[in-house]
């Protein structure tokens, strides 16, 4: 069962995006913090005793990768964000450590001709990956969600559209999440009318 959560926290003059997500091959509940799309901290929790001791379910794991997001949540509204981020990792150090990242390369202009067009590349330590499955899930208003699905090409690339109205931009959202050999990263985006 693949589940996360996503969050925007605004503190003072600073967005904080708060990514949480179950990593299943690594048996542990991870919750990143991003700040302009750059990781500035995280926190990683095995769950791997609790599964060994039995009873231990996907509800079990979802409840406590929500907790584990509320706390950092919380953390940041109190100006606390260091004393729940793991001590060992630093931006310095994070940046050397194999993670797929997500980037959405052509956020100043999506749509033209009634089409959305969302161009993404996925990276893992910097390096593009190929192969890499990219699940979108479009939400919009008044309208059940659409789901589709793409692989990066060799650059790590990717490009999904989807016809819509323009009108519909500013209550709508993309939450992409990739997958690549036990790797995910799961992204939330908000889309918004630009005006000219």
């Amino acid at each position: 069962m693949i589940f996360g959560f996503n969050t925007d926290i605004k503190h003072e003059d600073t967005v904080y995006h708060v990514q949480s997500e179950a990593r299943e091959n690594e048996l542990t509940l991870q919750t990143q913090v991003f700040v302009r799309g750059r990781c500035i901290g995280k926190r990683a929790v095995s769950y791997s005793e609790k599964l060994s001791q039995g009873g231990f379910n996907d509800q079990n794991k979802e409840q406590m990768l929500r907790d584990q997001h509320r706390l950092v949540l919380d953390a940041i509204r109190d100006g606390k964000l260091d004393t729940v981020m793991d001590k060992r990792e630093t931006p310095d150090t994070l940046a050397t450590i194999k993670e797929l990242d997500v980037e959405w390369l052509n956020a100043d202009s999506v749509h033209k001709d009634h089409t959305l067009h969302m161009h993404f590349r996925v990276t893992e330590a910097g390096a593009p990956v190929q192969g890499a499955r990219l699940t979108f899930r479009f939400a919009r208003p008044d309208t059940a969600p659409f789901y589709t699905q793409v692989l990066t090409d060799a650059s790590g690339n990717a490009e999904m559209r989807v016809d819509m109205d323009e009108a519909s931009l500013p209550d709508s959202s993309v939450l992409v999440q990739a997958t690549h050999a036990g790797r995910s990263a799961t992204r939330k985006f908000r889309l918004r009318k630009v005006e000219a």
